[in-house]
């Protein structure tokens, strides 16, 4: 487990673009935080790191999921799946948008992942995201499930 604070939006993003160049497909983060805490700014971030800077990122709440064509940290193509659980009525729901194939081949960011329970995989990293001594401060925890999750958070530099 790693924990660490950032102090601003500005940080935030450049964490989210650090973490990004350690991804391949097959990787799966799941974003825990209450509203307004900052998972949406980290998935936008994340994304413009493997496309462009300039990359339109909208917040898959109404949508679901959304999907985005980058290259992995290996310089594979490979496609990157946004996925915002909130509405989810039940777990299962999950697999009406596409999660299976999320899995298999792309690189899976997930928002409200508690609402996905027992169907989240084996293997993942668990993002914690909370509020910390000033109002745009949070403090990250990093929570590695599997070994290739440990493996890699030894090489994040924060």
């Amino acid at each position: 487990m790693i924990s660490f604070t950032v102090s601003s939006q500005t940080d935030m993003e450049t964490f989210a673009a650090e973490l990004a160049k350690l991804c391949t497909a097959k990787d799966v983060i799941a974003l825990f935080g209450t509203l307004g805490m900052g998972k949406t700014v980290f998935a936008r971030a994340f994304i413009r790191a493997l496309s462009t800077p300039d990359e339109e990122v909208p917040s898959p709440t109404f949508t679901l999921v959304q999907t985005y064509d980058v290259s992995d940290s290996l310089g594979n193509h490979t496609t990157v799946w946004h996925f915002d659980l909130y509405r989810l009525k039940e777990a299962e729901e999950i697999y009406e948008l596409g999660y299976e194939e999320a899995l298999s081949d792309g690189i899976t960011l997930i928002e409200w992942p508690e609402r996905a329970g027992r169907l989240l995989p084996r293997s993942y990293l668990e993002l914690q995201i909370a509020s910390a001594d000033t109002a745009e401060a949070r403090k990250i925890t990093l929570i590695p499930h599997g070994i290739e999750w440990e493996k890699k958070l030894e090489k994040l530099h924060v």
